[in-house]
């Protein structure tokens, strides 16, 4: 059998749209429904190739009518799939180079300055000082920034804390941050209405999972009744020890 140039680009392709997939559901319960239906598939696949026909004429008919479940199932990712798709930052080079890194290298930095990041929101949450950051990574979040001020100042602790004093003009909405860079103030955000949040959050916390849900961003929140500092991926709200494994866990992200 002949292999031709277009196996490849078919294989490259799929691999990139499994990628893509995998990207989007990691992290999440849908993670598990996911690679439920590929183990199906690989079995579907080996039947027919073994000639099992009995086995493959059952288990072809439910992959065929299970695509329409599965469209309501992943409602949320076929969504933020596309707007994936539609809205990566491929004139960003470093972004574009980024999806590819399938495999996240020992030693290589984050630009963001996460000390300083974090460092002001201990001194925020101290104080109780609602704030709302959110991390721009392969989906560009112009369609929000547009709603806000924007800037160009970068990362330090006092900037961030000034932003977001209580008297400062700036200090309501989300700060949008790209790489080491504050590029928009007073940012307002899509509000979830995920009725699984906890009612004692409010529109921060709700806007931080509105954002997440819809784009592959970050989000921190500072709670300004509790003092508590959240952090928001993929629509779900991430569980962490204390502030160092907070930190770890966005540089491993951010990368």
């Amino acid at each position: 059998m002949d292999f031709k140039i277009t196996d490849v680009l078919d294989i490259i392709l799929v691999a990139i749209l499994l990628y893509y997939i995998y990207k989007l559901v990691r992290g999440t319960v849908a993670i598990n429904i996911f690679l439920g239906i590929v183990i199906i598939w690989a079995f579907w696949k080996l039947t027919g190739l073994l000639g099992m026909n009995m086995i493959s004429s059952i288990v072809g008919p439910f992959l065929q009518v299970g695509l329409i479940a599965l469209i309501v199932v992943f409602q949320q990712e076929i969504r933020k799939f596309l707007l994936m798709i539609g809205s990566t930052n491929f004139a960003n080079k470093r972004n574009f180079i980024k999806h590819f890194n399938f495999k996240k290298h020992e030693g290589l930095a984050v630009s963001t300055d996460i000390d300083a990041l974090l460092g002001a929101c201990r001194k925020m949450a101290d104080s109780k000082t609602g704030a709302l950051l959110v991390f721009e990574r392969s989906n560009s979040l112009e369609f929000v920034k547009s709603s806000g001020d924007k800037m160009n100042i970068e990362i330090t602790q006092p900037i961030i804390e000034s932003i977001f004093y209580k008297n400062s003009p700036l200090h309501d909405g989300a700060a949008i941050i790209e790489d080491n860079t504050i590029t928009a103030t007073r940012v307002i955000l899509p509000v979830s209405n995920e009725r699984k949040i906890p009612l004692r959050f409010g529109l921060r916390h709700r806007a931080a999972v509105g954002i997440t849900e819809k784009t592959d961003a970050l989000a921190l929140v500072v709670s300004e009744e509790t003092g508590d500092v959240s952090y928001v991926r993929n629509g779900e709200f991430v569980a962490y020890a204390n502030m160092d494994a907070l930190a770890e866990q966005l540089k491993e992200d951010l990368i």
